[in-house]
């Protein structure tokens, strides 16, 4: 035989570390299962019952204001937009890097005058 036939199957035994045993989980049986369904149905129908009462939170002032003020900017976003039409973008945008200086040409340089 080989030096490697033999394969040690348990686990990785490493120093300095406790060598807690862990235990097998034990399977839900069906009474479990059935419970454990009815104790979600009740607790959704109790919250969703008691979740319109109590958790309606009125706005404070300040948060109404900046509620509104964002509204607001939206709309002057969406304004702005719909004032061009896609050929004045263009436009604009063209006219825009023609003004642009060119950067990638390189100005010469004379080291003799």
């Amino acid at each position: 035989m080989s030096e490697y036939s033999f394969a040690s199957k348990s686990t990785l035994k490493l120093k300095g570390v406790d060598p807690s045993i862990s235990k097998k989980k034990k399977k839900k049986k069906d009474k479990d299962k059935e419970r454990d369904k009815e104790e979600a149905l009740k607790a959704l129908e109790s919250s969703s019952s008691g979740e319109s009462s109590s958790k309606t939170r009125k706005m404070t002032n300040a948060e109404l204001a900046f509620k509104k003020r964002k509204e607001e900017k939206e709309r002057e976003k969406i304004k702005k937009r719909a004032q061009l039409s896609h050929k004045e973008k263009v436009e604009k945008f063209n006219s825009y890097l023609n003004t642009l200086s060119e950067h990638y040409d390189i100005p010469k340089v004379s080291w003799t005058k």
